[in-house]
């Protein structure tokens, strides 16, 4: 396992809330970032996010550990949730809430 590789897997694991997405929560760099930026502040707990605009090597390594192939992707207390799709549509069916307030 690479370096980056580990970085990553402990960002995951280290984190209850983790979004991996393009800009940040104040300024994202793409309408999907934003959408889902918009879900989880609506849901009111804090989070954490990595910008990989800024960091070139996790936007490259990501979607091999997580079989997923674009961002955002959030993670939930280590598990990956989906993309943009799946979270907003959770969010609008009230089942993004119960997985990140316990």
């Amino acid at each position: 396992m690479s370096e980056i590789e580990k970085n990553i897997k402990e960002m995951i694991d280290s984190s209850e809330v983790l979004l991996f997405m393009k800009g940040n929560p104040n300024q994202p760099q793409c309408g999907f970032s934003a959408k889902v930026v918009g879900c989880l502040k609506e849901v009111g707990q804090p989070f954490g996010y990595v910008d990989v605009l800024s960091d070139p090597e996790v936007r490259a390594t990501l979607p091999s550990i997580s079989d997923w192939p674009t961002f955002p992707q959030l993670f939930i207390k280590g598990e990956l949730i989906g993309g943009c799709d799946i979270i907003t549509e959770m969010h609008a069916l009230g089942e993004l809430k119960p997985l990140i307030v316990e």
